[in-house]
């Protein structure tokens, strides 16, 4: 509740003042006097108070019961229909006989002031598999190569590495327990995918986890023949994730981010062999020690089975 400036009477005043009448036995005009207002106000707080108890001394809305101006409810509705099949406020306003300004009022009222607001975003799709190894997630990042620090440490956009090429951050990680894996390859294609698969696999079977599943978008590596062959030689299932929509890989994605932000962007590096040197020390760490908020503040290690990763120190 807003009381403003210059009220003399809050809720609870007003109580004190019904009360100082009614059992401390003052008359209204005294009682008028020691609040501070006038007799005429200490009568009307009383008549309120014994025509609808308590709930009588609160504030009421200042709105009127009609407005004779108001937009005729049927037609508001008409607007509400119009908007919903995505007309703007001109095509409204031809339609109808409303100005666009009170049709942006009508429209912000309800919350379509916005052609978004029409569609509102699918609900979160939030899942994680039972297990370690029942489903392996699969991205790529492409990161262009340099020999000296660009742009985005100097802020100089005319400091260059032309003709140095592109190399890809084949990245890999656990649903359940968000253990990652990555390497880098020169390309991005079929053989390169399965370089980089096979070299996870190895790493996770060190770790005592063997996938069943692995997830992928629809890139052209994943869908090549050589890919899907190495994947049924492996015996998992190839997913792939509905064209257009990343969250159903989000964990990869994430992951994605993640590296940019901890690893690739984190510092100023000589050059991407630096970069690339720097890699495995930041897989390491977001593995053992980078603590994550979707794991309860743990590590991803932590997820896995404690007799493997007492076998990995054996």
């Amino acid at each position: 509740m807003n009381l403003h400036k210059h009220a003399r009477l809050s809720p609870r005043g007003r109580a004190l003042l019904v009360d100082r009448v009614l059992v401390q036995g003052l008359r209204v005009e005294e009682a008028a006097q020691a609040a501070g207002v006038s007799a005429r106000t200490a009568y009307k707080w009383l008549r309120r108070f014994r025509e609808e108890g308590v709930d009588g001394l609160l504030d009421r809305s200042s709105r009127p019961h009609r407005c004779p101006h108001a937009t005729p409810q049927p037609v508001a509705d008409q607007v509400m229909d119009q908007r919903r099949a995505r007309r703007t406020y001109r095509q409204i306003a031809e339609n109808l006989p409303v100005a666009p300004s009170t049709i942006a009022r009508l429209l912000r009222r309800a919350g379509l002031h916005r052609l978004e607001d029409l569609e509102p975003a699918p609900p979160e799709n939030r899942y994680e598999y039972a297990c370690p190894g029942q489903l392996l997630h699969l991205d790529i990042k492409k990161l262009g190569r340099f020999r000296r620090p660009g742009h985005r440490v100097t802020g100089n956009r005319h400091i260059a590495s032309d003709g140095v090429g592109w190399e890809y951050v084949h990245l890999a990680i656990d649903d359940h327990s968000r253990i990652a894996f990555g390497c880098i390859e020169p390309d991005e294609g079929g053989r390169s995918a399965c370089r980089a698969l096979i070299q996870a696999i190895r790493y996770y079977r060190s770790l005592g986890v063997r996938f069943e599943r692995v997830l992928t978008d629809n890139g052209a590596c994943y869908r090549s023949r050589r890919f899907r062959r190495l994947v049924q030689r492996l015996g998992m299932r190839h997913l792939r994730t509905r064209p257009y929509t990343p969250r159903t890989n989000g964990k990869a994605e994430r992951l994605v981010q993640t590296s940019l932000r901890e690893w690739a962007y984190a510092r100023s590096y000589e050059n991407s062999e630096q970069r690339a040197s720097a890699f495995h020390h930041w897989l390491h760490h977001y593995n053992w020690h980078r603590l994550h908020a979707s794991l309860a503040y743990k590590p991803p290690i932590s997820r896995i089975p404690l007799n493997n990763v007492l076998g990995l120190h054996t």
